[in-house]
């Protein structure tokens, strides 16, 4: 059953409609990782929000922080966490009626929390609200189903499907590669369906136990929100039909990546029109505005589009990832592509992002980078009618190189905030690091008796 939104004057309602027990309090940090706390429905009826550490926001993907005093003060201070009342949920594969509640967090004044993902993606909605525009967004996600692993050190395998045998080819497209998953994907739509998620169309992509999921177009908040509950959705649903889903960018080294291609397009807020189109359906100035806007600044967003080591490994030549930020239309081989469509749905499709991104900041940071191409009004380069896969790379190689190039921009500093910029960038950094210290099984196979 759809579960509905409830407001602030039927919340109450709403728990005992649907007999919740607890509630799960949840914030994603800059990973896109849900920290929080499971309350009791009554202790969080009657508290009205929760307080965490600042420093929550700062952890890792595996669980360290940097120094964080720079960050969040020396005395490591709370901050107050609010819900968000439109997020909440059912939890469809809770053992008892659990109900899951994005927060936003606030200082303690009632201003935002600049560390925090959603206040950075509510920032950039701030500035295109001003100039009397809304964005629209459309998220397609790509993941993988893979067999249960335990050990890190051994390559993934694409799990057996119902034929008792593992995909041994690659399967765009086919129905039946899906249907051997029937059970999975049966269970995995109805919990979108409880989850509110959105979910429109399920389709096999070209890697060996490779899927992908496409949004119905909305607002960007609500988008963001939807992709991060997906991801724990998805992950939990493979634990109950004994696989391992996984968001990797790059998972298995002879198939290709996972991308979340976001497509945009703006509308005037007072019209409802889409700026990308004139009166006549011509494309208008600022639709060349937002491309060149995507084509100077997504190189310099890269971690928030690639946050990590592996990301990098998925955007090669020839394995269905943009090296470049070209733009085409219609054309898959470039980072910045615009479908066929007619004028009141022109938009672009930004490919550049992983599927391993935290959403808030992957949607900030596309909308980001085509406002500054509006305001600047830049001009792109001319579109590309060939592939783009013959062109030079573009975008950072590697996570040091795309750090260096995001601290050094001050446009993006003014977009998403300084403080935010400063902190994000010490959380990639420390992961990079610890990364750095890992012997891969290439140096032992190829240096330990030959150097």
């Amino acid at each position: 059953m759809r579960n509905p939104v409830p407001s602030n004057n039927d919340l109450q309602a709403f728990m005992a409609e649907h007999r919740i027990h607890e509630v799960e309090c949840v914030i994603p940090d800059m990973t896109g990782i849900a920290r929080g706390k499971i309350l009791p429905k009554d202790l969080f009826l009657n508290s009205g929000h929760m307080r965490l550490p600042k420093s929550v926001l700062l952890n890792t993907v595996n669980g360290q922080q940097p120094d964080n005093a720079a960050f969040v003060g020396d005395t490591d201070p709370d901050m107050v966490c609010v819900p968000d009342l439109s997020t909440a949920r059912i939890v469809p594969w809770a053992a008892e009626q659990v109900a899951v509640i994005i927060h936003d967090c606030e200082e303690f004044d009632g201003s935002p929390v600049a560390l925090s993902p959603r206040s950075v993606l509510r920032r950039v909605l701030e500035l295109y609200k001003v100039q009397g525009w809304q964005p629209v967004v459309a998220p397609e996600m790509e993941f993988y189903l893979v067999a249960r692993h335990q050990n890190p050190h051994e390559p993934l395998q694409p799990p057996l499907g119902r034929t008792g045998k593992p995909e041994a080819g690659r399967q765009s497209y086919s129905i039946d590669a899906v249907n051997d998953f029937d059970p999975f994907f049966l269970e995995l739509s109805r919990f979108c369906e409880v989850h509110r998620l959105g979910v429109e169309t399920l389709i096999h992509e070209a890697g060996a136990g490779q899927m992908e999921i496409n949004f119905t177009h909305g607002d960007a908040m609500d988008l963001a929100d939807r992709v991060f509950l997906f991801k724990r959705t998805v992950r939990e649903t493979a634990l109950r039909h004994g696989i391992f889903a996984t968001f990797m960018a790059k998972p298995m080294e002879a198939e290709p990546g996972s991308a979340m291609h976001i497509h945009q397009s703006i509308l005037d807020a007072a019209t409802g029109q889409n700026i990308f189109s004139d009166d006549s359906g011509a494309a208008t100035p600022a639709f060349r505005h937002y491309i060149a806007g995507l084509q100077r600044y997504v190189p310099q967003i890269m971690p928030m589009l690639a946050p990590y080591v592996n990301s990098y490994r998925r955007l090669s030549r020839f394995m269905s990832a943009p090296i470049n930020v070209q733009w085409g239309y219609d054309n898959r081989t470039c980072g910045i592509r615009v479908p066929e469509s007619d004028p009141a749905n022109r938009r672009l499709e930004n490919r550049v992002p992983g599927v391993d991104v935290n959403p808030y900041l992957a949607m900030a940071a596309t909308l980001g980078a085509g406002y500054l191409g509006m305001m600047e009004q830049r001009q792109p380069t001319e579109p590309m009618k060939t592939s783009a896969w013959d062109m030079d790379f573009e975008l950072p190689s590697h996570m040091e190189d795309s750090i260096r190039r995001m601290r050094e921009c001050d446009a993006v500093r003014d977009v998403f905030g300084g403080a935010f910029i400063d902190a994000f960038l010490a959380v990639k950094e420390l992961e990079y690091a610890t990364y750095n210290r890992v012997i891969s099984s290439w140096e032992r196979e190829h240096l330990l008796l030959l150097v």
